[in-house]
C-alpha cells in the first residue's frame, strides 16, 4: 500500500469513526461546521435548475491532493500520476452541512 492510499484511507477512517483530536461536538451532534473551517477549496456540485447535488472540499495540498467528495462518495488523493480512493461514509454530516450553505447563498 502506497503513502498516498494510506493518508486516503486515514482521512476516510476518521470520517466514519468521527475520531478527530481537536473538533468539539455541538449538543451530542458531529461538529460538520467546526471541521469545515479547516477546508482549503470547496467547489460545488449544481444541477442545471440549481439545486444543489454534492461538494467537493480540498483537505489537504501540495503533496498530495486530497479531496473529500459527496456526490461520489469518496475521498481522491492525487499525487503525480497517482491516485487513490477511499469509500466516505459521511458520519460527521458535511454534505449536509454544504447542503445548508448552499441554500443561505
Amino acid at each position: 500500500m502506497t503513502d498516498l492510499q494510506n493518508h486516503v484511507d486515514h482521512i476516510a477512517d476518521n470520517l466514519r469513526t468521527l475520531e478527530f483530536a481537536d473538533c468539539e461536538w455541538e449538543n451530542g451532534e458531529p461538529c460538520a461546521g467546526e471541521y469545515s473551517r479547516d477546508v482549503l477549496d470547496v467547489e460545488y456540485y449544481i444541477g442545471s435548475d440549481g439545486s444543489y447535488i454534492g461538494v467537493r472540499l480540498l483537505v489537504a495540498f501540495g503533496g498530495p491532493n486530497i479531496w473529500i467528495d459527496t456526490k461520489f462518495k469518496e475521498v481522491q488523493g492525487f499525487w503525480w500520476d497517482d491516485k487513490a480512493t477511499a469509500n466516505l461514509v459521511d458520519n460527521l454530516g458535511l454534505d449536509d452541512f454544504w447542503s445548508e450553505m448552499w441554500e443561505c447563498r
